[in-house]
């Protein structure tokens, strides 16, 4: 159903082995600006400012910022909506100016909007973007997209019935019947309960196995941290980084160490000054430090030191969030 990474049959025509791109997405100086007319003249409003950016070929990729930093406007000029204002992309080698149809063809873009018809079941909506994409009739796979997205059961009811998170699941099942080398899902799980979302998941982390890109964005920084193996952070229009996700968790050179002691102490003791040590209201106390420059031991000790014996101890590493709120907040 999808290409894999190192070529094979059931590839898109225009994809031959050995001819594949090493990156999948490649964005140089892309820059997209706003303008509008106003009573005192017009203004403009910069949602791109030369974005550079490179998506590996077989990645999982988290591209992240908050509201309005400019994540939809990027995929959108890849995906033909808008035109840039400068700048070069190209998709799956394709310049999306000088080769948009072939650009358009490598992906398949599930937007944040719920865009279906009402009157056409599942089944028809997958048939009639096929044809859209010219997919021959002996190599659509409705079936088993409907199958693999668990919406078999309801492939003959009208869409209106479906549920919100069908319809989301009905979106990706759409951008895949022409089998896109690169899959783009914008916010994908926003208003989908846990157990469709699991659904979800499984059924895009078996696509990227295959050999698909994948570009996610996302609120839930908890997906995206177990998800994606390479994550970009955009804000205000700026790249503010690219890494690998163990790289970038690792930017945040601090931890939480909360111990459970006996006796709880009802003041902070002594010893804990030199730390960020909060006491808490039930007597546990909740250690900030660099594990660059303090060791797990100096912190034990210090327990021994005030006749503290530590009776549990649980630890917390810095996550996605921690450094998603460090780097845009950095920004302001």
């Amino acid at each position: 159903m999808v290409p894999t990474a190192t070529g094979s049959s059931e590839m898109l025509p225009e994809m031959q082995v050995g001819t594949l791109p090493v990156n999948a997405i490649e964005a140089q100086g892309l820059r997209k600006v706003y303008r509008a007319n106003t009573d005192n003249g017009h203004s403009e409003n910069e949602a791109l400012k030369g974005v550079d950016l490179v998506v590996p070929r077989g990645s999982f990729f988290g591209l992240l910022g908050p509201n309005g930093a400019g994540k939809s406007t990027f995929i959108n000029i890849l995906a033909g909506l808008v035109t840039k204002s400068a700048g070069e992309a190209k998709v799956w080698g394709h310049d999306i100016t000088s080769d948009a149809r072939q650009a358009c063809l490598s992906m398949g873009v599930v937007s944040q909007e719920v865009f279906i018809d009402p009157f056409f079941t599942p089944r028809e909506s997958l048939e009639f973007q096929a044809g859209l994409y010219a997919v021959p009739k002996n190599r659509r796979e409705t079936d088993k997209i409907l199958a693999a997205l668990s919406l078999s059961d309801v492939a003959d009811a009208y869409a209106r019935t479906l549920s919100g998170g069908m319809k989301r699941r009905l979106m990706v099942a759409k951008a895949m019947v022409h089998r896109p080398p690169i899959l783009i899902l914008d916010e994908p799980t926003a208003g989908v309960d846990v157990e469709l979302r699991e659904q979800l998941w499984i059924y895009v982390k078996e696509l990227n196995r295959q050999g698909v890109t994948i570009v996610l964005t996302t609120h839930y920084l908890e997906e995206a941290e177990a998800l994606c193996d390479r994550i970009a952070i955009i804000n205000h229009g700026e790249l503010v980084t690219c890494e690998p996700t163990p790289d970038l968790l690792a930017r945040l050179d601090s931890k939480e160490l909360i111990v459970t002691c006996d006796p709880r102490p009802t003041a902070l003791p002594a010893a804990f000054a030199r730390w960020n040590a909060k006491l808490a209201a039930d007597g546990r106390i909740a250690i900030r430090y660099r594990p660059s420059i303090t060791r797990m031991d100096e912190l034990l000790a210090a327990f021994g030191s005030e006749n503290l014996t530590v009776v549990d101890l649980v630890t917390r590493e810095s996550s996605l969030e921690d450094v998603f709120r460090s780097l845009t907040s950095a920004q302001k």
